[in-house]
């Protein structure tokens, strides 16, 4: 048994104050625009090495959770998109329950934008076109293999990644597996975490109104497109 480790006291400073994040500063009243400015200035940040990596949870039908991290490859007044094979966990736990949470750290801005929403599968002329833009190698190793499928030993893929690179050495681009394509995430709920020194963060949060839910205008602003936007205490 592996003796405690007690970390309570490990904690860093932040880099200097972050700047106040409020309502009355947001670049649109809709979370999308907002999302691409911070985005923008992440991808800009050279520290930050994969901007577009993020934290997707999903969870069975039971509500048995799980997390890994994949990569944004897109976004537009619809939501936010990713790729997968469909035969992995993440693509099981979607088809069982398609109610889904993303999360971007940005620590060296000391920026976090948690989203959740709902999954659907992108058409396949969409899914198409992104495995068609990828390098050769990658569309090979889309092939290669069954995501999350138990096999006996490193050698299964090794050796299918040679047949395949013999078998399409003569062509740039390969065909799309049925097993492998997008998803797009339909957020109801988008928030942006600005971090402070003082650890008095702010958090501006987008959501979509409850069917008949009364709203209080003295902490609810209506934003654009049917969101509203409030502030949440740290």
């Amino acid at each position: 048994m592996t003796d405690k480790v007690d970390i309570a006291g490990m904690r860093k400073a932040y880099k200097g104050e972050g700047e106040v994040f409020d309502i009355g500063q947001l670049t649109s009243k809709e979370p999308y625009a907002n999302f691409g400015e911070w985005f923008k200035e992440a991808c800009n940040t050279p520290s930050i090495h994969e901007a577009n990596a993020m934290s997707l949870a999903t969870a069975t039908k039971d509500g048995c959770p799980s997390v890994r991290i994949v990569l944004l490859k897109g976004f537009d007044s619809r939501g936010f998109m990713f790729f997968t094979n469909y035969t992995s966990k993440k693509a099981q736990d979607i088809t069982e329950n398609p109610r889904v949470s993303l999360c971007f750290n940005w620590d060296v801005l000391n920026r976090v934008v948690r989203i959740e929403g709902t999954a659907e599968k992108l058409s396949e002329e969409e899914s198409t076109a992104y495995f068609q833009s990828r390098p050769k190698s990658s569309q090979i190793g889309a092939c290669v293999s069954h995501q999350s499928k138990v096999i006996p030993s490193r050698q299964v893929l090794d050796d299918r990644n040679k047949s395949l690179q013999e078998k399409f050495s003569s062509v740039e681009m390969l065909p799309k597996p049925d097993y492998w394509g997008g998803y797009l995430i339909r957020p109801h709920r988008v928030e942006f975490w600005q971090g402070q020194t003082n650890r008095i963060h702010d958090r501006i949060c987008f959501r979509r109104p409850a069917e008949g839910e009364v709203i209080d205008p003295l902490v609810t602003h209506h934003g654009d497109d049917g969101w509203v936007i409030e502030r949440l205490s740290p």
